[in-house]
């Protein structure tokens, strides 16, 4: 017989079945006794008004040895029924499956008096063993010479076993199962590595295995490519469960000449409950030093997540000055960060990015990264929306510049926004609507506090000193007009009105007696308005020149110019508050002369709301913006023709005004912008702003033409202005081939948001621990050049500061194993390499080698690491490390 497939459930053949339903209190209820023909129809007629609905029920009595699950089984060749002896034989790709458990083999035997089944495997004309029993349950699977098992008990004998566990492969002589989750092991060896003959193990006489929990040996020794090491353990214990559990962190020894000998990443994780777990970690330095971090993290599934992780650092490392030994500081650092599902509460958001510390934190930071991280943010906000037509937004945030250690603290902001409704609007239309029908109004409404203090000057009265608060309101009010000239012009009138309160007036004046600017803050409640009027006219001019021949690659140009113009007004309603005073006087001592220099402040200029602009504004606003790209015939892409389009410059325009009321001055500056991607391979950002006047010797605006004079024709000088370009280059993947060991990541251990918030710099400077191998080459470049005209602090003139930066990376494969690669970045106003990375990895299947040196920077460090790639051994490595502290 071939190709038998059959489901059966083995019972008894003796069982008895006992009918209830022929015969109830002495009446027959076959179907010619309640008057139902065979096909079940009535054929008598009754008083169905007092029908009565009955269950029958049937007593069946059921084998002693009938399993709770019938058994699906099948054979490629024959199917053998001993009937005396109730057993039968599957032969040739023989397959059963009972429950969830699967069982595929070459002979698979079944006894339904014993409940047993046995399995065994063929040999080829090689005499090479085929069809090996493969037994699989759940997650666990096994791998054997041969096999029994009880399907009652769930018990069961093995021989040569091969068991997968997740990451886990295990090899035993003999393997019993005692119950469905724990399992015992003779002469085992344990190893993540999937190989028949595996890179390392660790040999054991005696194992026991808990199903998904972990593993337990007895005395314990590794060998590497089945060379045993004279190394023994008393007993191993190797983690088999996944999720979060609780348990010790092990630590990773360090040696840092600033710090001393240390253990860095000791620590404890604590699952509380489902939705709330604290993780612990600290490192300890011989020279006195320590560093610990709490992480509480909070889940509801849904509804919203969150992490908070405090830092205190016990800084103590050897002085870089000779007049002490040691230099000792205690920082902190607070982080925090909250999400909420969207669909949570519709409408309502609710956010928080917290990172605050001590300014000189980062600086002693074991981090190299974050060494150069001079700006901290942070910011929470709550939104609420009401059908789209209000909207509150409530938040608080800090900002902090640890060079100057300046702290903006602000609490609370607030935003008020309705958005646009049209009050001469029907509710429904009838034809077409009116032009007067499409007017909007709008009101935006914020209001802002902040603090500032500096942490070296910390007080709680200069912190209600500094306080300022600020309130702004704009109601816009819009037009839809009909487009003219047949569509191509789209006219867009508009009114702004607007108002600011303020908390305090500032006063500067020049203190002629110790020759400084003196400045006083009077506080109280102050109201400014302003007002304005615009309309504006847009359209888009489009031009193709296709001239180019059939057989040219390039196939056309198209170029689209979308010019606006504008005329608005605007009265000096601002003109009150506005003054002039003395910032300086200059005394040249060899000419004997005497320069003074006035300027123009408001009472509101630096304040947290600012001030109005000053004049009366009525001209002209213009504005022109440009694209360009090209469509060329590509010979690999087919689609669309075989034409391909190209974008030359996405964006390239002008902005500018010219004041007709003003008395001088009347042309405002030019601001040009440039955006592209060349070649899809480019990225290019550049702006600048041109100053159509010409100055004076200390660089003051003079109310005259830059072209006006004799000399050379100019159209200005560029006050400020920068450039970036960036651009990445990299071989073709290689095909993807099946991983001979799966990389699964941790589910279990969270990270610090200290580490979360560094591992994107920590790959970048540790990149030998991730290097793809599937990539042979990879090259990145950016550049970037900014300059900036600034008054000096003197206001005795204006000076341009330039700054320009270079960051080179890449890597490439030596060899298919072998990678090495840096990555760099070059100051070039400091004439120096402010960090430079190099690693070297290694690739040896189920474990990898990573070297990374960092050899410039304020933290420099070598590292040498050697670790299976495995999440579960991931802590045993070996590793060394000596790094160096050279900040000032």
């Amino acid at each position: 017989m071939g190709n038998y497939s059959e489901t059966n459930v083995f019972n008894d053949s003796s069982a008895k079945l006992t009918d209830t339903v022929p015969v109830v209190n002495g009446r027959d209820t076959t179907l010619k006794g309640r008057g139902l023909d065979t096909t079940g129809r009535d054929t008598t007629k009754r008083d169905t008004s007092k029908l009565v609905t009955k269950v029958d029920t049937f007593g069946v009595k059921v084998s002693k040895d009938t399993l709770d699950a019938p058994i699906s089984y099948t054979a490629s060749d024959s199917m053998v029924l001993d009937v005396p002896t109730k057993k039968i034989y599957l032969y040739n790709k023989a397959h059963v499956k009972y429950n969830d458990i699967t069982l595929d083999a070459y002979q698979i035997g079944l006894d339904q008096k014993t409940q047993i089944i046995t399995a065994t495997h063929t040999f080829d004309t090689l005499n090479q063993m085929v069809q090996k029993p493969k037994f699989a349950q759940a997650d666990s699977k096994t791998e054997s010479d041969s096999l029994a098992f009880d399907m009652k008990t769930m018990k069961g004998l093995t021989r040569n076993t091969y068991m997968n566990q997740g990451e886990i492969f295990m090899n035993s002589e003999k393997a019993k199962a005692v119950s469905k989750q724990i399992y015992y092991a003779y002469r085992g060896r344990f190893t993540t590595c999937d190989l028949d003959t595996p890179h390392f193990a660790f040999r054991a006489n005696k194992m026991e295995l808990i199903n998904k929990k972990y593993a337990i040996t007895g005395p314990v020794h590794p060998e590497f490519e089945g060379v045993p090491l004279p190394i023994y353990i008393p007993f191993g214990f190797f983690p088999l469960s996944q999720g979060r559990h609780s348990g010790l962190l092990p630590p990773q020894f360090v040696s840092n000449e600033q710090y001393g000998l240390g253990l860095e990443g000791l620590g404890y994780y604590k699952v509380l409950n489902e939705h709330f777990d604290v993780l612990l970690r600290t490192n300890i330095y011989s020279y006195g030093g320590w560093l610990a971090t709490v992480t509480p993290t909070y889940r509801v599934r849904y509804k919203y997540s969150g992490q908070m992780s405090f830092s205190y650092n016990n800084m103590r490392m050897l002085s870089n000055a000779g007049s002490k030994e040691f230099t000792s500081s205690k920082l902190w650092s607070l982080m925090w960060s909250h999400t909420v599902d969207s669909k949570a509460r519709p409408g309502t958001t609710f956010m928080a990015s917290v990172n605050i510390s001590s300014s000189k934190y980062n600086q002693y930071s074991y981090n190299p990264t974050v060494n150069f991280n001079n700006q901290l943010y942070s910011s929470i906000a709550y939104t609420k929306n009401w059908n789209n037509k209000y909207n509150l937004s409530l938040s608080a945030g800090h900002d902090q510049n640890n060079v100057t250690r300046l702290y903006n603290i602000r609490l609370p902001n607030g935003a008020f926004t309705v958005n646009n409704f049209y009050p001469f609007q029907p509710k429904e239309f009838v034809g077409t609507p009116k032009w007067y029908q499409k007017l909007g109004i709008g009101l935006n409404t914020t209001f802002t506090n902040q603090t500032s203090f500096y942490d070296t000057a910390f007080s709680m009265t200069k912190l209600l000193d500094t306080m300022q608060w600020g309130v702004s309101h704009n109601i816009p009010i819009s037009l839809a007009l009909p487009p003219i000239l047949g569509g191509a012009v789209t006219v867009a009138p508009g009114v702004s009105l607007q108002q600011k309160w303020y908390g305090e007036r500032i006063y500067r004046q020049w203190d002629s007696t110790n020759n400084l600017l003196r400045t006083t803050h009077n506080k109280g409640f102050y109201l400014a308005n302003d007002v304005s009027f615009s309309l504006s006219l847009s359209t888009a001019l489009f031009g193709t020149y296709n001239k180019f021949g059939k057989n040219s690659k390039l196939q056309a140009i198209r170029h689209v110019i979308r010019p606006t113009l504008g005329v608005s007004y605007k009265p000096d309603l601002a003109a009150k508050d506005y003054y002039s005073t003395i910032v300086n006087v200059i005394e040249d001592q060899v000419n004997k002369t005497r320069d003074t220099i006035r300027q123009r402040y408001s009472y509101y200029t630096g304040t947290i709301n600012g001030p109005f602009s000053e004049g009366t504004f009525g001209g002209i606003n213009f504005g022109l913006d440009n694209n360009l790209e090209m469509k060329v015939r590509s010979k690999k892409d087919s689609t669309n023709g075989g034409i391909k389009k190209v974008k030359l410059i996405d964006g390239f325009g002008v902005n500018g005004s010219y004041n007709l009321m003003a008395d001088s001055f009347k042309l405002s500056t030019m601001s040009f912008y440039m955006r592209s991607t060349l070649f899809e391979k480019v990225n290019l950002t550049a702006n600048a702003v041109l100053d159509p006047y010409q100055t004076n010797d200390r660089g003051y605006r003079i109310d005259k033409y830059a072209w006006q004079g004799g000399g050379k024709f100019s159209l200005g000088q560029i006050t400020n202005g920068s450039i970036a370009l960036s651009t990445s280059f990299s071989s073709k993947k290689k095909e993807q081939k099946e991983k001979a060991l799966k990389n699964n990541p941790d589910m279990g251990l969270p990270m610090t948001m200290e580490e979360q918030q560094s591992q994107i710099d920590y790959i970048r400077n540790n990149p030998a621990e991730f290097a793809d191998f599937d990539i042979p080459w990879n090259i990145n470049v950016s550049y970037s050049l900014s300059f900036i005209r600034a008054l000096k602090y003197d206001f005795s003139g204006y000076q341009t500061h330039v700054t320009s930066s270079i960051t080179l990376g890449g890597d490439f494969n030596l060899t298919p194993k072998w990678k090495v690669g840096a990555n760099t970045y070059y100051d070039f106003k400091g004439s120096s390499i402010q960090q430079l990375t190099m690693f070297v990895s290694r690739e040896m299947h189920c474990w990898q080698m990573s070297i990374n040196v960092v050899p410039v920077g304020i933290t420099r460090y070598f590292n040498i690491t050697i670790n299976p790639k495995s999440s579960i051994l991931r802590d045993l490595k070996v590793n060394k490390r000596n790094s160096f502290y050279g900040g000032t």
